[in-house]
């Protein structure tokens, strides 16, 4: 019996930020939607405004699965995860043996067709996801922010800083879409006409 797909559905199981006071608690399945959502426009925005010829099904699939090694191991809180490079290269093992874990619980004709989306994703889409991935993050601190949660104020100033938002399609998503994330519901349709 395949277990593969249970598994993954596990995603909404799984609870992000484990070491901050929330307002509202995000599931690691929200954030793997935000996640693909935001890598797909990051592919569409390099495509249209840099030149690219990016696929943005390949990104897609790889931020849908970008995150879960978590279902078997839980959202390892960041200060915990990059603490020193030795934590650091421990959990990249256990991420990997989990990713191995849940690839073993499909049938052996369908393996090939999941087994390259589901860790890094190589060079250049990686960096895309990554930066999807810090962006996921930033709305929810944003979304903290507002929600008069100061506690997020140290994690939104750190996540601007990952290298993975210095990439050109980031910085325009920044640039243009972040602002709207602070607004009230009523007012992003204004904001969005007032900028066209």
């Amino acid at each position: 019996m395949a277990g593969f797909f249970a598994m993954i559905s596990r995603m909404k199981y799984i609870e992000r930020w484990g070491l901050m006071r929330c307002t509202r608690s995000e599931t690691l399945a929200e954030h793997t939607l935000e996640t693909a959502l935001l890598a797909h426009a990051l592919i569409e925005i390099a495509n249209a405004r840099f030149g690219k010829s990016l696929d943005p099904g390949r990104a897609v699939l790889l931020a849908l699965y970008h995150d879960s090694a978590e279902i078997l191991t839980g959202d390892l809180p960041t200060p915990v995860k990059y603490h020193d490079e030795g934590i650091r290269e421990a959990y990249r093992t256990i991420e990997k043996q989990a990713e191995e874990r849940l690839l073993s619980m499909l049938p052996d004709d369908l393996r090939p067709a999941f087994a390259p989306h589901l860790g890094e994703g190589g060079e250049e889409y990686g960096a895309y996801v990554k930066a999807a991935d810090k962006l996921s993050a930033l709305i929810k601190c944003i979304e903290e922010q507002k929600a008069g949660n100061r506690e997020f104020d140290e994690a939104a100033k750190t996540i601007l800083k990952h290298p993975s938002l210095a990439l050109p399609e980031a910085q325009t998503f920044l640039r243009e879409y972040l602002p709207a994330y602070r607004l009230p519901l009523d007012e992003v349709e204004r904001y969005v006409f007032q900028k066209s």
